[in-house]
């Protein structure tokens, strides 16, 4: 069996991806496996993405999620697809969500689009990714950035390094972490992804495969977290986190994400049609 990496879905019986159309309180948390903890800040563009209902009185994780422009967040779309009634907003300078860093503060989402060829639970199809439009434009800081994106079509090799972060479980059945854990994850490319001892058919052409030694993985909770790889210097987000196995730390299983080299063009479009990136 396959986990997908949000909180919000389950995998079936017969081993298939899938989700289940359950509240984002009903499912467990799960974190970054075998992770360290970030050295706090270090990863400004990340996001956590929380959600609330009406008379709630609070407000849960649900995923992670990049900061790509002022008003605009990149995460994964099984993190949003649900017509459960969430409202969404995002934490941004975030590390210890437990406990009030002084650096954090809270933007609510206006516009959530998802990618058109997005399907509902198949995610062998691919194009799990969503962008969310912020009501307001964020403050830059030391805490808060944006990311750098890679070009488009641009691919890594196999074995070059990247880091994934996120505030999921250290194992599969353990507790959310409340500060922000990183992990090495180098890259597994395509060709090895898509065997049969790796995923087959389920790593498509627009996705890219990290980790898989058995020990480091993204696990539930990481969806929609960023993969971060330095590329000539400069942190780029080459990945939305998507999903992983069951056991997300299984060997010869890497996480799986979706690749944003490929988007790029729908990114640039998406924000353009809802008028700009401020």
């Amino acid at each position: 069996m396959w986990y997908v990496l949000s909180l919000v879905l389950l995998v079936s019986k017969q081993g298939t991806l899938s989700a289940a159309p359950a509240q984002h309180d009903k499912i467990p948390h799960e974190r970054v496996t075998g992770g360290d903890e970030a050295v706090p800040h270090s990863w400004p563009w990340q996001i956590a993405l929380q959600y609330t209902y009406s008379n709630a009185g609070a407000w849960g994780n649900a995923c992670g999620g990049t900061l790509i422009a002022p008003r605009w967040v990149m995460t994964a779309a099984h993190c949003v697809d649900y017509e459960d009634g969430a409202f969404y907003r995002v934490a941004l300078g975030e590390h210890n969500l437990d406990v009030n860093d002084g650096t954090e503060y809270y933007r609510h989402a206006v516009n959530i689009i998802i990618h058109k060829g997005w399907i509902r639970n198949n995610f062998a199809n691919g194009n799990d990714i969503a962008l969310i439009q912020l009501l307001e434009p964020v403050i830059i800081n030391q805490y808060v950035q944006t990311a750098n994106l890679p070009s488009p079509g641009r691919i890594l090799p196999d074995n070059f390094p990247c880091y994934i972060t996120g505030w999921g479980l250290t194992e599969s059945a353990g507790y959310p972490s409340p500060v922000l854990l990183q992990a090495l994850l180098p890259i597994v490319g395509h060709k090895k992804c898509a065997t049969r001892e790796y995923w087959d058919y389920y790593a498509g052409e627009k996705m890219v495969c990290a980790g898989g030694d058995g020990y480091l993985a993204g696990c539930q909770g990481d969806s929609g977290g960023p993969l971060n790889c330095n590329v000539d210097g400069t942190w780029q987000v080459f990945g939305v986190a998507s999903f992983a196995a069951s056991i997300c730390n299984t060997y010869h299983k890497p996480t799986v994400f979706t690749e944003v080299s490929s988007f790029i063009d729908w990114i640039n479009q998406t924000i353009e049609e809802y008028g700009g990136p401020n």
